[in-house]
């Protein structure tokens, strides 16, 4: 008998994670709006991430497909040496923190991610890259909330760190009703870092 519970389509994005000492610094940082606004919906540490592409839903049978390209590229690509810095709102409704260091390199990663997706003939929506990491979101009706914890964290900067891996996310946003939760489908060593790929 059929599984009718395995999803015909997956939503996924590619995507670099900041190392744990990077997003502990800036959890630090944002220990007293966790406590002053427990009310916000909070991205949980472990999936910060900064998106270079984001695919959407995919047939689940074209993931794979994606594999080999993207451990190739990933083999070929320097780590861009990062680090995270500040704070911002999207629309008052979303809390982010920044990126610095090395964006020539990042945009650079990220376009040839997007080429290398599309040379397999999966087509997505082409968005700007806008390197964050997002923390937060406010509940419908709350419109000051982000910008009082943006304007608390203005002045932080994390040490450099270098991006070590090339992550394919998988998440549920679409099915789920709760928070959204990422899974790592697999991930790749960028050039010069070493180590095997990574899956679950």
């Amino acid at each position: 008998m059929k599984d009718q519970t395995a999803p015909s389509t997956v939503r996924v994005f590619i995507a670099l994670a900041p190392p744990d000492r990077a997003k502990e610094e800036l959890a630090a940082a944002l220990g007293p709006a966790y406590v002053s606004h427990p009310e916000m919906r909070w991205n949980r540490i472990e999936d910060w991430h900064i998106t270079l592409a984001f695919l959407g839903e995919l047939p689940a049978d074209t993931v794979p497909d994606l594999r080999p390209t993207l451990a190739e590229l990933a083999a070929k690509r320097p780590s861009p040496a990062l680090a995270l810095r500040g704070s911002g709102t999207f629309d008052d409704r979303v809390l982010w923190s920044g990126i610095d260091g090395d964006l020539t390199e990042l945009h650079e990663l990220a376009a040839d991610v997007r080429t290398a997706v599309r040379n397999r003939g999966i087509e997505f929506e082409e968005r700007p890259l806008r390197p964050h990491l997002t923390l937060a979101r406010a509940r419908r009706g709350d419109h000051t909330s982000v910008r009082e914890i943006a304007q608390g964290i203005t002045g932080f900067t994390g040490r450099r760190w270098s991006a070590e891996r090339l992550h394919l996310v998988g998440s549920n946003a679409v099915r789920s009703q709760g928070p959204v939760h990422y899974r790592d489908i697999e991930a790749w060593p960028l050039g010069g870092t070493g180590g095997a790929p990574a899956t679950p």
